[in-house]
C-alpha cells in the first residue's frame, strides 16, 4: 500500500480532540491509548516507523538532486 493509500485509510479512522491545554492533550493522548490493545499500539508503532522511513527516503531524494542541480549551476 503506497503512502496516498494509507493515508486514505488512516483519515477514515482517525480520532481526533481539541484540548484547552497540554496537560488536558496528554491525559486524552493516554486515555486514547490505553484504550487499544497492546496489539494495536504495536501496528501504530509500527507504521510511524514506517512513515519516518519514507520521509528520510525522501529527503534524501530531495538532497540528492538538490546537490545535483547546485553541481549544474
Amino acid at each position: 500500500m503506497g503512502l496516498k493509500e494509507r493515508s486514505e485509510e488512516r483519515r477514515k479512522r482517525m480520532v481526533v480532540h481539541v484540548a484547552k491545554n497540554f496537560e488536558e492533550a496528554e491525559e486524552w493522548d493516554l486515555k486514547y491509548w490505553m484504550g487499544k490493545t497492546p496489539r494495536q499500539r504495536f501496528e501504530a508503532h509500527q507504521a510511524l516507523l514506517e512513515d519516518v522511513e519514507l520521509v528520510q527516503a525522501a529527503r534524501a531524494r530531495w538532497e540528492q538532486k538538490s546537490a545535483a542541480r547546485k553541481g549544474h549551476s
